[in-house]
């Protein structure tokens, strides 16, 4: 049952939405407040920088096509997903909610996660850590310039160049100084996360208080019902699902091998809750982004659900996987019987 509870990182973030609905902080103190985020923000990505290895990105880049696949699934289907959620009435999927699937639909996928659960899997491991990076380091570019069509597009306000002159100062300027440190300082920074984490989940923390303190001082929670919350959960699910679907079977039919399956599979199907609430701080400033990054906050728990039974059902075929080789490869005795060490294999696969 432990893989269907909430994650300690999720708890906290509905106690954050608890205190700031109960405890909204607002005027100088509101002030105050957005600037040490935006100080949070700018030493998170400088984090994200310091952490990625080069040696990472050389070893990883030259499988291009399955970067190309997870790319097209996080920067292409996701979209399209988004968009076609347009169609859904405004009496059923209210438009401020509209705006944070569509905004959950352009994100970058997530790096932690995507890596855990491949590396659970028996997934290519090196592929994933490149690839989750990149989408990482992409998205800074093409999560505003999806915003700017997409939006435009389905009649939603678009990006402005304020905010891609704040995401450059912001988020890319401390992510390049975090690479250009890298060699001196990512091997301390990698040795010791647990450290860094309060920075890494504080930051992220921070600005779900003060974007729900925003929205509920406009009315939030007078503005959606709990069948406004049920349709954005039904939504989140359903595009999990379809994502999920087409990433398995799509890899499939493409010839990618087992390993690279899996690594398409969870890279391409994850949206980062780490990137999307500090780029909904830039991009949407000015506005009441506590019911923009709603969406994405529950998509966040859903997919850590989901893809922990998945990631479970990968290890158990590939533990299954791998005794039937071990037989097969075993010689036979005289008597036709399977040597000791191949009945060993079949007998540990079938306590597990």
């Amino acid at each position: 049952m432990r893989r269907f509870l909430p994650d300690t990182f999720t708890i906290l973030l509905v106690l954050t939405v608890g205190l700031a609905s109960l405890l909204p902080i607002s005027g100088v103190a509101a002030e105050w407040f957005a600037l040490a985020t935006k100080v949070a923000i700018g030493m998170l990505f400088f984090l994200h920088g310091a952490r990625l290895s080069r040696d990472v990105v050389v070893a990883g880049i030259l499988h291009w096509r399955l970067h190309l696949a997870i790319l097209a699934a996080t920067f292409g289907l996701f979209p399209l997903l988004g968009l076609a959620a347009g169609f859904i009435p405004a009496w059923l999927l209210p438009p401020a909610l509209y705006t944070g699937i569509l905004f959950l639909c352009v994100l970058p996928s997530t790096v932690q996660s995507s890596i855990a659960f491949t590396s659970i899997s028996g997934g290519n491991v090196p592929a994933a850590i490149c690839a989750a990076s990149a989408s990482n380091i992409f998205g800074m570019f093409l999560t505003p310039l999806l915003v700017g069509l997409l939006f435009t597009a389905s009649g939603q306000r678009g990006f402005s160049l304020a905010a891609l002159e704040q995401i450059l100062l912001q988020l890319l300027a401390p992510f390049i100084l975090g690479q250009i440190l890298q060699p001196w300082i990512g091997d301390y920074i990698r040795a010791r996360k647990r450290l860094l984490m309060p920075v890494d989940r504080g930051s992220i923390l921070m600005i779900v208080y003060l974007a729900f303190s925003d929205a509920v001082t406009g009315g939030l929670w007078h503005t959606f019902s709990i069948r406004d919350l049920t349709v954005v959960i039904g939504l989140d699910i359903l595009l999990l699902a379809i994502v999920l679907l087409v990433t398995m079977l799509g890899s499939r039919q493409l010839g990618f091998s087992r390993e690279d399956q899996i690594t398409i599979t969870f890279c391409g199907s994850k949206k980062s809750l780490a990137s999307g609430v500090p780029m909904a701080n830039v991009i949407f400033a000015g506005q009441s982004i506590g019911s923009i990054v709603l969406p994405l906050m529950l998509f966040h728990q859903i997919q850590l659900m989901v893809c922990a039974v998945i990631a479970q059902k990968y290890a158990e075929r590939g533990r299954r996987l791998d005794a039937e080789a071990a037989v097969a490869t075993q010689p036979q005795n005289r008597n036709g019987a399977l040597s000791d060490a191949a009945s060993s294999v079949i007998n540990a696969s079938s306590v597990q």
